[in-house]
């Protein structure tokens, strides 16, 4: 038979809603990077033109072979007269002042990518790691699908305007998550401010890194058809994780204003909170034909989940099992099940496991529990 029981999760705490944000971005994006958890949403998943920000691919496409073993930090690729040419510093656009046959280390390049966005760098890879750009563009588009972002293709390594090269702010997002994730030897140079090569310095465009505290990366990006956007990640003395985009803004001084409204909101308006401990007894499940008569239940896993500030009170979690559960039961075996929803309706599921081993009791054990049941006792 199965059986449900109810639990209030947290304390009761005085309802505090989250005041309504409005943002002159035109898309826009907030998430918590560890629960997933979606604070703001303005048009995320619409194909935009993500100018610079689509950078971030192309130094995904780097940090992959790098990890891989295909280059390493030390190899040089060579500037090819139409990296120089056509997205040199002849071009008018961001450029890391490279000089035709010159021959760079991918160390400089990533952070003449990162740090300067330089158009030119960015030619320079994809010509080093594919022959062409091209073909680095279809690859980066492939890697895209595979690392889920839904709504990318490419056309360049550079984020200029094509009709093709398209990204939506929910997958800049993702893709941000990736980065941070899979390579983390990697990911500080997006906080370094500035880099200097062949003599010339140049600062980060980043206005988070220098306005807020735990502000480390991630790109921004502008272009006429774009606007002016930002992809951004804060990290909080605490661990807690908060990545977004902005994109679509009238100037820089928008950008930065926007990206700081956006990101305080979210570390004002809601905490992760731990819902359960991984160690955590949530309910003791009846067993048939054991040595002990109940067993213990833990969830598999620790949960936190991000919650509107002021509102733990709304987390309720309801226990799903088979009532009783047979022995013998080895500890860890899933013997159930945990739901938890919040005043939100966010619902988070997790299976239940056996904290202890349960025996099986013999022939006359199951004699003496079945008359003890006849007798009621």
């Amino acid at each position: 038979m199965r059986q449900y029981l109810l639990l209030t999760v947290c304390g009761c705490f005085i309802s505090l809603s989250a005041s309504a944000f409005e943002t002159q971005a035109r898309y826009a994006y907030l998430i918590d990077a560890d629960t997933g958890y979606v604070m703001y949403d303005k048009a995320s998943d619409v194909a935009m033109a993500p100018a610079s920000m689509s950078k971030l691919m192309t130094a995904y496409m780097v940090f992959d072979a790098l990890k891989s073993g295909k280059i390493t930090l030390e190899d040089e690729f060579t500037v090819s007269e139409n990296a120089w040419r056509k997205r040199g510093v002849k071009s008018g656009s961001s450029t890391m002042f490279l000089n035709p046959g010159q021959k760079v280390k991918i160390k400089d390049l990533l952070r003449g990518i990162i740090v300067q966005s330089g158009n030119d760098a960015c030619i320079v890879v994809a010509e080093g790691l594919a022959g062409s750009e091209e073909v680095f563009a279809s690859l980066m588009t492939q890697k895209a699908k595979e690392i889920g972002l839904e709504n990318s293709t490419f056309a360049n390594a550079t984020g200029l305007p094509h009709k093709n090269h398209l990204m939506s702010s929910k997958d800049l997002a993702v893709l941000a998550q990736a980065i941070i994730r899979d390579f983390p030897e990697y990911y500080s140079i997006y906080s370094e401010k500035e880099f200097t090569y062949n003599k010339i310095k140049q600062g980060n465009r980043n206005p988070l890194l220098y306005s807020m505290d735990g502000a480390d990366g991630l790109k921004t990006g502008h272009t006429e058809a774009s606007g002016y956007g930002l992809t951004g990640s804060v990290k909080t003395p605490d661990g807690r994780r908060l990545i977004m985009v902005v994109n679509g803004l009238k100037s820089m001084k928008a950008r930065s204003t926007e990206s700081q409204k956006l990101m305080g909101y979210g570390l004002a308006g809601f905490e992760n909170v731990i819902v359960f401990d991984k160690d955590t007894v949530v309910d003791e499940i009846p067993v048939w034909y054991g040595t002990s008569e109940t067993v213990k239940a833990i969830p598999a896993q620790k949960t936190v989940m991000t919650i509107e500030r002021g509102k733990r009170g709304g987390v309720v979690s309801k226990v799903i099992y088979d009532s009783p559960v047979v022995a013998p039961i080895a500890k860890g075996q899933k013997i159930g099940q945990l739901v938890i929803q919040t005043a939100d309706n966010q619902t988070r599921s997790l299976d239940l496991l056996a904290q202890e081993d349960v025996e099986k009791v013999g022939y006359f054990g199951k004699l003496k529990r079945i008359i003890a049941g006849w007798l009621g006792k």
